[in-house]
């Protein structure tokens, strides 16, 4: 089967719908989204009913960060965060927000584990940026491959035999395969405000007979999607932020 990871699609319309294009000609058979539906973008409502029709046709879904912050205002979240948060919240309907309040922090697939942030203490939103944070996911998850986000660049991981954890390199497009001697961790990206330095939706397929992923990076409307946030009045840091990819 061919899965397509999705992650931390912040309310970014046109970026999650040129990634699902993606995911759609590329043959992917199960869609899974990581979290963070919301929160930054200026479309969070239509990015939430997306998320809810594909929940209805078989998708896989976890809570991030941003879609807790929605009916937990006390979430800790820096200022332009919490502006957006504060945005965002009167312009989802009710049911939305039912929605990305069930949402479970984690879900498991056989032997693959789905998580937004670390897989230790899930509703800490731990960000795995390195090998000791990827080491207490391997230590408090028995699952050969672990899938995260929260981060919004992309990042793979190892754990050898020995226990000992390895960061290997990225690089898009390219199959990379995932020696099952090891198991491992992949940190997909980010669909709507990508932090690599690549202004480009970006999301991971993973093959699950052959035992290989692809780091995906695609092109969108990023015209589109800065007028509509800066005509939604949102921080201008924002829009910053998406023109550079960091």
């Amino acid at each position: 089967m061919l899965i397509a990871v999705l992650s931390d699609i912040h309310g970014n319309r046109e970026a999650f719908a040129a990634a699902l294009e993606d995911c759609a000609e590329r043959g992917a058979g199960r869609i899974v989204l990581l979290g963070d539906i919301v929160g930054y973008g200026p479309d969070p409502e239509w990015c939430t009913d997306k998320a809810r029709e594909l929940a209805g046709a078989g998708a896989i879904l976890v809570k991030g960060n941003h879609d807790s912050a929605i009916d937990t205002p006390g979430e800790s979240m820096n200022p332009v965060a919490r502006a957006a948060i504060d945005w965002t919240r009167p312009r989802l309907s009710a049911g939305s927000r039912r929605f990305l309040a069930d949402l479970p922090l984690t879900a498991t697939l056989g032997e693959t584990l789905f998580v937004h942030a670390s897989a230790h203490s899930p509703a800490d939103w731990i960000y795995v940026t390195g090998e000791r944070q990827a080491m207490a996911s391997f230590r408090t998850s028995e699952a050969r491959a672990i899938f995260c986000g929260h981060v919004h660049v992309p990042a793979l991981y190892s754990c050898d035999l020995a226990g000992r954890v390895h960061g290997h390199e990225v690089t898009m497009a390219a199959s990379l395969p995932l020696i099952t001697s090891r198991r491992w961790l992949m940190v997909a990206g980010s669909v709507g405000q990508p932090r690599d330095g690549v202004p480009q939706a970006g999301y991971v397929l993973y093959d699950t007979d052959r035992k290989e992923i692809s780091f995906r990076r695609v092109a969108y409307d990023l015209a589109t999607t800065l007028r509509k946030l800066r005509a939604a009045g949102l921080p201008e840091a924002l829009a910053t932020r998406l023109m550079a990819g960091k």
